[in-house]
């Protein structure tokens, strides 16, 4: 077995949605071809809301234009899986652009993989994070019992993990959404991907039905650690090492 291929990391700063969709299609195009290594895009957002095409997706759009203007939120259509979500400074948005193959991934195992790479980030500044069946991304709080479906036929337990072991929950109302996910496949190559709340404005979540799911709560890392949160630049390298570690160890044989 080949061993996985070195992967780029590029900081983008703050960079508009639009602009930052380009990019991605650009390189997903360019990873396809083989003309670009894998790669990790980092980069904070101007405030928006981002809607995707499934039916009755503004139905979750609960502010007027108007009220939009006020806040100074933009909206922009999107091409990822989910529904609709925001960002905005404070929260860590992260575009990891590569082929599933060369890291021995399906989307089922990825969107795993990206889960349990927030999870094990977060223990290090000791909140517990767990999944929800058929909610995907990470959430904090009351932390149910194990369903028992494990990652979704992914028995040979290739996730190596620091913090945590890789099962999902039962849905829980109690709980708080801090990292929200949301992925597009093209032949086999990502794009998007996850978006962690690390000191965003919260109060601009209430402008929507965040990812179609009423009356869940939205959180951060602010809000759960109050004067304690880690700088955005901490969270980015924590986030990355782990990430880039889980990518290569799911690959080893």
């Amino acid at each position: 077995m080949t061993d996985a291929p070195n992967i780029l990391i590029r900081e983008l700063g703050t960079l508009s949605y639009d602009r930052g969709l380009g990019l991605q299609r650009d390189l997903n195009q360019q990873v396809i071809e083989g003309q670009s290594p894998p790669t990790i895009l980092l980069v904070e957002h101007p405030p928006v809301i981002t809607l995707t095409r499934r039916p009755a997706v503004r139905d979750h759009l609960l502010a007027s234009d108007e009220e939009l203007v006020q806040q100074g939120v933009s909206t922009h259509e999107t091409d990822r899986g989910g529904d609709i979500t925001y960002h905005g400074p404070g929260q860590l948005v992260v575009y990891p652009i590569l082929k599933l193959g060369d890291f021995g991934l399906n989307l089922s195992s990825y969107m795993r993989l990206l889960e349990q790479a927030v999870i094990d980030t977060i223990a290090g500044w000791g909140i517990a994070g767990h999944r929800e069946c058929g909610n995907t991304g990470v959430w904090v709080g009351d932390s149910p019992e194990a369903c028992g479906l494990g990652l979704e036929g992914q028995s040979d337990k290739r996730f190596i993990t620091t913090n945590s072991k890789p099962q999902c929950t039962s849905l829980k109302a109690g709980s708080a959404k801090l990292c929200a996910m949301g992925v597009r496949i093209r032949k086999n190559t990502t794009m998007h991907g996850l978006a962690l709340n690390v000191d965003p404005d919260l109060s601009h979540f209430d402008l929507i039905v965040p990812c179609g799911l009423a009356g869940r709560p939205v959180t951060s890392l602010r809000k759960l650690l109050g004067d304690d949160c880690p700088a955005m630049e901490e969270v980015k390298r924590a986030l990355i090492e782990l990430l880039v570690r889980l990518l290569k160890e799911n690959k080893a044989p």
